[in-house]
């Protein structure tokens, strides 16, 4: 496929695909004090073919994280990027505390100290089978900001060592970002952007200073895709279900197990423009992204190839012209819409 896009990670400088596979899916079933961090079953073969299918279709940008199956979505990527290491661009995080294998995250307040970041990068690189990062993300969005120098430091040390080549910081809070994107080899935000929410502060800020706005969530967990209705109950071991117990600025996307109606009556307002040319509503929702800024790069998520086959689909296509966009935010008030400073990470 040609590939009619391509954006760099920030003042890194890496060239890669205007989109990436998001790994957090096929890590497989994961839980906190027995309420589910995952998305339901998910099949290890299939994971590995839908990975190889986006890496076939020009996809070049995997992010995963350590926590994601408890280290199993790490090794997962590890065998599918199995001598192709030179064309693939990594991005994997750390701070999320857990006893590799066993399922099971130990707390949400995680660890970011310098100490256990050396022992995290030696971890991922293992279950990465390589010896270097391009890019490793703080994955705690809460980090408190009177321990960010420590870890800043950390990683420019990982940095000088060769272990990474950048970092960034997963997180919706401006101030953190901030302060992140001052350090020399940071190179991007991730932060939760789609058609219906996103921290355009942030997005600002990665346009100045010349970082990527890795964009989680550009599918809105799913819902921009179209595939669910009213009617939806999502499974009791799917992270979409609990996501109040954990988060209320989540409460946004999905409720109890549900779709909130209120998003599916937009998502059906814009479907039109969001399918123009041929696109399907997904392709249309990563479209809306790359026209919204050349900095955007989204990672949504997958457990099939099929899924993957149509998010990487979207890139022949290329962004929503400025018209449609203009429409768009007409219809939407979008405006109204945009939660101007999360404080709580999907993860």
């Amino acid at each position: 496929m040609k590939n009619i896009l391509k954006r760099k990670l920030g003042r890194s400088g890496i060239e890669v695909s205007p989109m990436g596979l998001g790994c957090w899916a096929i890590g497989g079933n994961i839980f906190m004090q027995g309420l589910p961090l995952g998305w339901s079953t998910v099949d290890d073969n299939e994971s590995l073919k839908a990975l190889e299918k986006g890496l076939e279709m020009g996809v070049n940008f995997i992010d995963t994280a350590d926590m994601y199956g408890t280290g199993h979505s790490e090794k997962l990527v590890g065998e599918a990027i199995k001598g192709k290491r030179d064309k693939v661009v990594i991005a994997t995080k750390f701070g999320f505390t857990f006893e590799p294998g066993s399922r099971e995250i130990l707390s949400m307040e995680g660890d970011g100290s310098p100490e256990y970041i050396r022992k995290a990068v030696e971890d991922s690189l293992s279950r990465l089978q390589t010896d270097y990062i391009d890019l490793y993300q703080l994955h705690l969005g809460e980090y408190p900001m009177d321990k960010a120098q420590q870890t800043r430091d950390a990683l420019e040390e990982l940095v000088k060592a060769g272990k990474i080549r950048s970092y960034g910081w997963s997180t919706d809070d401006f101030e953190r970002a901030a302060f992140f994107a001052e350090g020399e080899n940071c190179a991007a935000i991730q932060q939760i952007f789609n058609l219906f929410v996103g921290n355009k502060n942030i997005l600002q800020l990665c346009e100045e200073k010349n970082l990527a706005s890795i964009n989680r969530g550009p599918l809105a967990m799913g819902l921009l895709t179209g595939k669910f209705s009213t009617e939806t109950n999502l499974p009791k071991d799917d992270v979409r279900s609990i996501l109040h117990n954990f988060a209320d600025e989540y409460h946004i996307f999905f409720s109890e197990g549900k779709p909130v109606k209120k998003l599916l009556d937009k998502l059906d307002a814009i479907r039109d423009i969001l399918k123009s040319n041929g696109r399907t509503l997904a392709q249309g929702a990563l479209a809306w992204l790359w026209a919204r800024s050349e900095n955007t790069i989204p990672i949504p998520g997958f457990k099939t190839v099929k899924q993957v086959e149509e998010n990487a689909g979207a890139m022949q296509f290329g962004p929503l012209t400025s018209e449609q966009m203009k429409e768009i935010d007409l219809i939407l008030h979008k405006e109204q819409d945009y939660i101007s400073n999360i404080q709580k990470p999907i993860i």
